[in-house]
């Protein structure tokens, strides 16, 4: 019961977010906002499942044969909401037609100082992020994350990557910051459905 209740208040919440954004930026008019709130929160999910391709720069998270992850939607992508250590889904700066996985070395306010003496430190400005490769193994290049890209807005960011399916018999939930991890807990209670997911990676 407390898992539930925990899981209906961050629904709630991300239905309330995501209403009153619509209804901000003239989506929906003021009589709508109601029901698009009950609309969210009764019929919507507060994940998505995401088909990846092989990829070395998070190994062993997502391997070089690929998987599904399972993504938690983020309404608010503030301080509050995402944090430093966790895995997110973010559109490719490079190739904006693309996704790729990275986990979120720093956010807004950070002091970021090279090992290279030549590069001048600075501060990420304002829904800004930095975000890395677990492997730290690769160079830049190969790696393509923030030391060969520089900071990513925020808004790029589509979710944070709760569970992983790599193979049937290859699962598991994703180790993200701490605080994620407690919020996310009753989402994956609830709406984790490995057999569902392990569908959709054969597919």
């Amino acid at each position: 019961m407390a898992t539930w209740l925990r899981y209906a208040a961050h629904k709630f919440e991300y239905s309330i977010t995501l209403s009153w954004k619509k209804y901000n930026v003239g989506q929906i008019n003021s009589t709508e906002l109601t029901d698009a709130i009950w609309k969210n929160f009764f019929q919507g999910k507060l994940t998505f499942t995401h088909l990846t391709k092989g990829c070395e720069a998070m190994a062993p998270i997502v391997t070089a044969a690929g998987g599904t992850l399972l993504v938690r939607k983020l309404a608010n992508l503030s301080p509050t909401q995402v944090f430093v250590g966790d895995v997110v889904l973010l559109k490719d700066p490079e190739k904006s037609d693309d996704l790729i996985v990275r986990r979120l070395a720093a956010l807004e306010g950070y002091e970021m100082v090279s090992n290279d003496e030549k590069d001048e430190p600075f501060v990420l400005e304002k829904d800004q992020c930095w975000v890395l490769a677990d492997n730290q193994a690769l160079k830049p290049k190969e790696a393509r994350d923030s030391r060969l890209f520089g900071p990513v807005p925020m808004t790029d960011i589509l979710g944070r990557v709760i569970y992983s399916l790599r193979t049937a018999v290859d699962h598991g939930p994703v180790e993200n910051s701490s605080v994620a991890m407690n919020q996310d807990a009753p989402v994956l209670a609830v709406e984790l459905d490995v057999e569902e997911i392990a569908k959709n990676n054969k597919m």
